[in-house]
């Protein structure tokens, strides 16, 4: 399969496999969006790494494919390629890129649809679709200028240039760099921390963050106190507030 997902302890593994430089080609895009449904609605799925192998994230779209469609092929195709993307954006469970290698085009889309993103030290992300013609198709125009801004959004996307991972990370494109062996590693470890910890709350957490984005302050602060309150009718909430009680901090159990 050209991406799997693997379940252990909590932590889902959405893995792209499709050598040499995982590009997104449709059939790529559509199992995507299938295993981002699957994990949001598995139980036993409570935070996800997407993760493309020690060598290369995604090198971008297939170029080869892409070359043989024309605007009526595009139209038809171009819901179903945002669509693919906004699965994983959409899952409601927190969400780490294991950026290695290269993360371009599409790859650099898929990142931007996690929650955080942690490269390896010789890491290339980029927009490079101009260089093409073309601009970003799965959300980069959208993503990238809400995560960087709109100005660094559009030097790169008007450029096409390849940002290296000291400068993503000075402005915000990712938000760690590590060793290029611990990439998967690290970003399992942050994904297995919050696989043990309050599921519904962390949910609610990430739908007022995102939510919130798309609306005026007044809207969002809406979406929180709902959310807020909500809360106080879980099970979680209850759990964390005895143990902070009769234990003090950091020490509550969720189930």
């Amino acid at each position: 399969m050209t991406v799997t997902l693997e379940v252990a302890e909590g932590v889902g593994t959405i893995r792209l496999n499709r050598p040499p430089m995982n590009a997104l080609d449709i059939a790529v895009q559509d199992r995507l969006r299938e295993l981002a449904e699957e994990a949001t609605h598995r139980d036993d799925v409570r935070a996800v790494v997407i993760y493309g192998g020690e060598k290369v994230f995604a090198a971008g779209a297939d170029i080869k494919e892409m070359r043989e469609m024309d605007h009526a092929a595009m139209v038809a195709r171009s819901r179903g390629l945002q669509d693919s993307f906004t699965a994983v954006a959409r899952i409601p469970k927190p969400v780490v890129a294991a950026v290695t290698g290269y993360a371009l085009g599409g790859g650099c889309e898929l990142a931007l649809c996690a929650d955080i993103r942690i490269a390896a030290d010789d890491a290339k992300l980029g927009q490079p679709e101009i260089l093409l013609g073309l601009i970003p198709g799965a959300g980069g125009t959208q993503r990238l200028s809400r995560l960087v801004g709109p100005s660094r959004a559009k030097d790169l996307i008007f450029t096409g240039r390849q940002v290296k991972a000291d400068e993503a990370l000075s402005i915000g494109l990712v938000d760690k760099v590590v060793p290029a062996a611990e990439v998967y590693e690290q970003a399992h470890a942050w994904a297995s921390r919050l696989a043990a910890g309050p599921a519904i709350a962390l949910r609610a957490a990430k739908e007022c963050v995102d939510a919130g984005l798309e609306a005026d302050i007044d809207t969002g602060l809406a979406i929180e106190r709902t959310w807020f309150a909500g809360l106080f009718a879980t099970e979680d909430r209850e759990t964390g507030m005895r143990s902070f009680v009769e234990e003090g901090p950091g020490k509550a159990r969720f189930r």
